[in-house]
């Protein structure tokens, strides 16, 4: 029931920036945790920043001071703004959703129901 739609992905040199965007649609309120993750070939999905509401951000070490996680309640939509890319941060980025709620840390991925089909960020140098 619930649908996340990622745009806003491509390829960019080293130092620039993207932003990503996520429309959604199905979710019964505005104040439901919402997640950027990505992965990588060969790796883990890891949680790169989330919001809760106005006041709650979290952010992965390895993206604070350059990635920036921001919701437009009015659009449905969450934006992560992405500075200062690097070769590492090249991977699919998938848009993610708490429907159900639940005391699972943020970079948990089973906190999450709904999931994006994810756009792809690659970084060339």
């Amino acid at each position: 029931q619930v649908n996340l739609v990622e745009s806003g992905g491509g390829s960019v040199q080293v130092g620039g920036s993207l932003r990503l965007s996520c429309a959604a649609s199905g979710l019964t309120y505005n104040q439901n945790c919402m997640a950027w993750f990505r992965q990588a070939p060969g790796k883990e999905r890891e949680g790169v920043a989330a919001i809760y509401d106005r006041f709650s951000t979290y952010y992965a070490d390895s993206v604070k001071g350059r990635f920036t996680i921001s919701r437009d309640y009015a659009k449905n939509t969450v934006y992560l703004q992405m500075n200062g890319l690097k070769p590492e941060d090249t991977a699919m980025y998938y848009c993610a959703a708490d429907v159900v709620g639940g005391a699972y840390p943020w970079h948990a991925v089973n906190r999450f129901e709904a999931w994006g089909q994810g756009t792809q960020v690659t970084i060339s140098s």
